[in-house]
């Protein structure tokens, strides 16, 4: 492979470009209704606000954003999925290319977590997972350039605050990657003393608690809601000591089984296992706090808490382990001998849209099986036959009364579970089982 730059940038162009054609046509062409955590984004979306009942409010802005362009095409949020995916790709890119100084090595550490289940097989749904992709990269990247920077930039303290508070408000989980690297910059200034204090980096903090008043305002007014979801969601009411154990050990098996193909590639480039750390290398150092020491956090956090950690809740937090994997092993790294990781990378590529494509065709038990376009279909009908109104808001939970608000040519308005107060304040009303739509 020739090391040419401009061919390199090309080749990076070329595969993001086909990633997103791929993850975008394939879910089109071959799923009957939308993921249901799209569906749910969207229903929140109708009816925005600063949160939710499950999460914080930036996975529904972008995905109504999107509706208010395009209305419902279903292939539209697959594109936006992959939109996310492959700016993060982009920033793994750039920040690759300083770490190495080479742009090869800048590519491969890309294309070593296309393998990766979570930005291939899980990316057509679009969910507060993929949400977080880009700010998770972005912040990296920005923090990086705080870190590497000879002097401490106002506008790289802003955007690293800006882009924290922007995956914060996607996820909450988020704030395991800024707390590695918050302790990453605290052992740096006060432990080693080997950096000054500076008081631009307040400005992070600042801009980061001021870009959440809103959501945190929107907290308070609901009984912080998402938080009381969000550790329901993890068992931990239920826990015994006995969880203390199992989880941590199912959540470390769980995540070496979803990296086999990763290891698969990296052993076909490095092939002999060689390290010599040296904790010294402040670029190591880096690495290290931003891939192994997120994961580490929230390992402990199961084994002291005794909670259920879910396999998907890990999806931003691979996407620089192909950076530390190359920079590791990168005196193992024949740059003229790595044809045999092109023909492996060209195989996991294709390999896993081919499987999705299976899946989808094959199977009819799946969550993109709902058939959401003939509930709307019948739904409008039963409305028309009763009614001369206009159906303009639908209650129920998000993924079935989601589905009514996303394929009703007439968007109705999610607004919550069905509840005697609100059918009292609509003109006209009809319920279907658990889903009720209305006219105010």
């Amino acid at each position: 492979m020739t090391t040419n730059n401009k061919n390199i940038d090309n080749i990076f162009y070329i595969f993001v470009t086909s990633h997103l054609i791929f993850w975008t046509l394939i879910p089109s062409l071959t799923n009957h209704n939308l993921p249901l955590d799209t569906i749910e984004a969207l229903a929140w979306g109708s009816n925005l606000d600063w949160g939710f009942n499950k999460h914080p409010p930036m996975s529904a802005f972008f995905p109504e954003i999107f509706y208010q362009i395009f209305g419902s095409r279903d292939w539209v949020y697959y594109l936006l999925s992959q939109i996310f995916v492959i700016i993060s790709f982009y920033y793994v890119f750039k920040f690759s290319n300083e770490i190495f100084k080479n742009k090869l090595l800048g590519l491969i550490s890309v294309l070593l977590i296309e393998t990766i289940y979570f930005y291939n097989f899980t990316t057509p749904e679009f969910n507060v997972n993929v949400c977080q992709l880009p700010f998770w990269s972005l912040t990296v990247y920005y923090s990086w350039k705080i870190y590497s920077g000879k002097e401490i930039k106002f506008l790289d303290c802003f955007l690293v605050g800006l882009f924290a508070a922007l995956g914060f408000l996607s996820k909450y989980l988020f704030i395991y990657l800024l707390v590695s690297i918050d302790i990453l910059f605290i052992y740096l200034i006060f432990y080693k003393q080997e950096r000054k204090f500076d008081f631009k980096y307040l400005i992070t903090l600042e801009v980061f608690l001021v870009a959440l008043v809103p959501h945190l305002i929107w907290l308070n007014n609901n009984e912080f809601i998402t938080i009381t979801y969000g550790l329901a969601r993890t068992g931990l009411e239920q826990s015994s000591f006995i969880d203390h154990i199992k989880f941590p050990i199912i959540f470390l098996i769980k995540q070496v089984g979803i990296l086999i193909p990763f290891f698969i590639l990296s052993w076909l480039l490095i092939k002999k296992i060689k390290l010599n750390l040296k904790f010294k290398d402040k670029k190591l150092l880096f690495l290290l706090a931003i891939n192994v020491l997120p994961i580490v956090l929230m390992f402990l956090t199961s084994l002291i808490t005794g909670s259920k950690i879910r396999t998907m809740w890990m999806t931003p937090f691979y996407l620089f382990f192909g950076s530390l994997i190359v920079y590791l092993f990168q005196a193992q790294i024949n740059l003229k001998k790595i044809k045999p990781f092109m023909i492996g990378f060209v195989f996991f590529f294709f390999l896993s849209p081919a499987l999705y494509a299976y899946v989808s065709i094959s199977k009819d038990d799946k969550r993109t099986d709902y058939p959401g376009k003939e509930i709307a279909i019948k739904t409008q009908y039963a409305w028309d036959q009763q009614f001369n109104s206009t159906i303009n808001v639908v209650l129920g939970d998000e993924w079935n009364a989601g589905n009514l608000s996303y394929h009703l040519k007439s968007r109705p308005v999610w607004i919550g579970s069905v509840n005697r107060e609100k059918l009292d304040q609509l003109k006209d009303y009809m319920c279907l089982d658990s889903i009720c739509v209305g006219s105010r």
